[in-house]
C-alpha cells in the first residue's frame, strides 16, 4: 500500500471514528467574550493568515481562537492528501508552527472543509475580503467552508467592537 494510500485509509477511519462518538464543543471556543477582548491586541488579519499559509498548501479555514489562555491564528490547509495546521502569531501574522492534523475531531473538520474548498470557485481568502468589505468596521475572525445541498459556502464570523456576526458567503 502506498503512503497516500495509507493516509486516505487513516482519514477515512478518524471519520467513521469522529461519526461514531459525536462533536463536542470546547469550553475556552465558546467564550466569544474572551475571543473579543483578545482580539484587541492581534493585529495580524486572518486575510494575512490566509495567505502565508499558501507555502504550506492551499488554506482551507482560519480562525482566530483562545488556546491555553492564549490567542492564535490558526489556519488548516490541504496539499494532496496532507493536511496541515499552521499557527501564525496574532500581533506579527509570522508562522509560528506547522504540523499535521492528527487529532480525530480536527481531522473530521479538515476532511469536511477540504471537500468544500475542492468544489469552490473563489478562494477563501478573497470570500473572507468580500465579507469584511461588505461590514464596514468589522474583521474576520474565523472563516469555515462548507457544502450545503451540494453547494460550496463558506460561514465568515465577523467581530465589530464586541459583537460578532455570522454571514455565509457563496465560494461557487
Amino acid at each position: 500500500m502506498t503512503l497516500q494510500a495509507v493516509r486516505l485509509v487513516s482519514l477515512i477511519a478518524a471519520v467513521g471514528f469522529c461519526s461514531v462518538v459525536g462533536t463536542t464543543v470546547r469550553a475556552e471556543e465558546s467564550n466569544t467574550a474572551a475571543l473579543a477582548v483578545a482580539m484587541k491586541n492581534a493585529t495580524a488579519t486572518l486575510q494575512r493568515g490566509l495567505t502565508i499559509s499558501k507555502a504550506q498548501g492551499t488554506p482551507i479555514s482560519a480562525k482566530f481562537e483562545i488556546e491555553d489562555g492564549k490567542l492564535q491564528l490558526k489556519i488548516y490547509t490541504m496539499k494532496g492528501y496532507d493536511l496541515k495546521e499552521v499557527v501564525a502569531d496574532p500581533k506579527t501574522g509570522t508562522v509560528t508552527k506547522v504540523e499535521e492534523i492528527s487529532d480525530a475531531m480536527d481531522l473530521n473538520e479538515a476532511i469536511e472543509q477540504k471537500t468544500a474548498v475542492e468544489k469552490a470557485t473563489m478562494p477563501l481568502l478573497a470570500a473572507a475580503e468580500a465579507a469584511v468589505k461588505a461590514n464596514a468596521g468589522a474583521r474576520a475572525v474565523s472563516i469555515v467552508p462548507e457544502l450545503k445541498n451540494g453547494q460550496a459556502t463558506a460561514e465568515v464570523t465577523l467581530l465589530a467592537g464586541n459583537t460578532f456576526k455570522k454571514v455565509t458567503v457563496k465560494l461557487d
